[in-house]
């Protein structure tokens, strides 16, 4: 039986940087994401149109961090947005959101002004994980913002957080019941996909696969996305490698601490060298070393 060749990809990744950048941080295109972010934030705010702003933050000094957002809007009602793709697992990814979110507050001090009433805007944190999160939670959608703790009343709604944990959705297609459902469904499975479901047939989700087919973009835009790729695989394989060898080094590690405590039990129950090297296939030397290491220890102990 010959082997069956893999089909090439007839659409974009939208989780990559490349695909993410092109489908929700375009100009021309900024319904798209105005549509996703009006079903995440489910009637808590409607947007009807944003402002894409630069996505480079600098602090106030050349020593402090300079920040990179993914997309940084700001909508039609003065709230901002900072939407964030992530891939890669990161610990500190809470502490990571909070410190982007402060750097766009900390944005809005107007410079060479020697009185301000700090009337803030709005700021929120979109982020769409393909990992999860601690949160405690089956949930896949997370919406934070500061409250009271004993009354859960809350304290300042101007500043928010929506983690979406992507692993923990796992709708089919049967299963999807609002726009949310379908957009979610959609950014998981586009790039698997060969054809348009029918349930995907709203004007905002056609308009994502015509951007996203790769047949529709320009020869550089095939060769940067070929590249990018690429890349991605290259650092893949690099993950897994490293992850590879540092579960090969804990098994030795594991075996010869197995191997050692075996060797001590029996050193400390009076077998011989010669009956030690024979059951634990290990040499004189070896033997040796661990009765001189008892002895040590029994010495310090005394």
């Amino acid at each position: 039986m010959l082997p069956v060749t893999p089909q090439p990809a007839r659409f974009i990744d939208p989780l990559s940087d490349f695909g993410f950048k092109r489908l929700f941080g375009s100009e021309p295109n900024k319904e798209i994401l105005i549509d996703f972010l009006n079903q995440l934030f489910k009637g808590q705010k409607v947007i009807r149109d944003l402002t894409y702003n630069s996505t480079e933050k600098y602090g106030d000094d050349e020593q402090s961090k300079k920040v990179v957002f993914d997309l940084f809007c700001t909508c039609d009602n003065d709230e901002q947005i900072i939407v964030e793709m992530q891939r890669a697992e990161q610990p500190y990814y809470k502490e990571r959101g909070v410190f982007y979110t402060a750097r766009a507050i900390s944005e809005q001090l107007p410079k060479g002004r020697k009185s301000w009433n700090y009337a803030l805007k709005e700021v929120y944190l979109v982020a769409l994980l393909e990992f999860e999160i601690e949160t405690g939670k089956e949930d896949y959608l997370h919406d934070y913002c500061l409250t009271d703790r004993a009354t859960g009343e809350i304290f300042y709604d101007k500043l928010g957080f929506k983690f979406i944990e992507l692993p923990k959705f796992t709708k089919g297609e049967h299963q999807l019941e609002t726009d949310l459902d379908r957009w979610l469904f959609l950014l998981k499975n586009l790039s698997r996909m060969d054809k348009i479901p029918v349930f995907l047939r709203k004007k905002v989700f056609q308009k994502v696969f015509r951007i996203a087919e790769i047949s529709n973009l320009t020869k550089e835009e095939r060769m940067f996305l070929q590249t990018k790729e690429q890349i991605e695989l290259d650092y893949q394989s690099s993950l897994e490698l490293a992850a590879k060898r540092a579960a090969e080094k804990a098994a030795a590690k594991a075996r010869l601490e197995s191997a050692e405590k075996a060797v001590r039990n029996m050193i400390l129950r009076n077998y011989s060298d010669k009956e030690i090297c024979e059951v634990q296939e290990v040499t004189p030397d070896y033997v040796t070393r661990i009765r001189q290491a008892i002895k040590s220890e029994i010495a310090l102990n005394k």
